[in-house]
């Protein structure tokens, strides 16, 4: 196992930022209409992953890494929310790429949790 040096090392952050390219990937074909609103909001979303994670790393409390790894959290359902949407109103026209976002949301999250459980055990012990 590598030693963590950056928050450009952790693989909750990489998954992250490959949910960002893809979510931009997908929404770039959606209605003009929807530039401002659902467009808009996915993308802000899926930004808003790996920007707390980072975040969250800057900060010098664990208490602290832990709520932004939840508002990561948080903004990964936001996306799922609207990514179902988006399928209802028909403007996901790659559906292998909307699969793959959602394949990707349940790995981050997944990951997510055991992070934030690894974080508060350790920071429980230290107390």
């Amino acid at each position: 196992m590598s030693e963590i040096k950056s928050y450009k090392d952790l693989l909750i952050w990489q998954k992250g930022i490959e949910i960002t390219e893809k979510t931009y990937q997908l929404t770039k074909n959606f209605p003009s209409e929807e530039q401002f609103t659902l467009t808009s909001q996915m993308r802000r979303c899926a930004i808003s992953v790996p920007s707390n994670i980072s975040e969250g790393y800057g900060r010098n409390s664990t208490k602290s890494y832990i709520q932004f790894l939840r508002i990561a959290r948080g903004s990964l359902f936001e996306l799922e929310t609207q990514l179902i949407i988006a399928k209802k109103l028909n403007y996901v026209l790659n559906k292998e790429l909307n699969d793959s976002i959602f394949l990707l949301i349940e790995e981050e999250s997944k990951m997510i949790n055991s992070f934030i459980k690894k974080l508060d055990i350790n920071n429980k012990m230290i107390v």
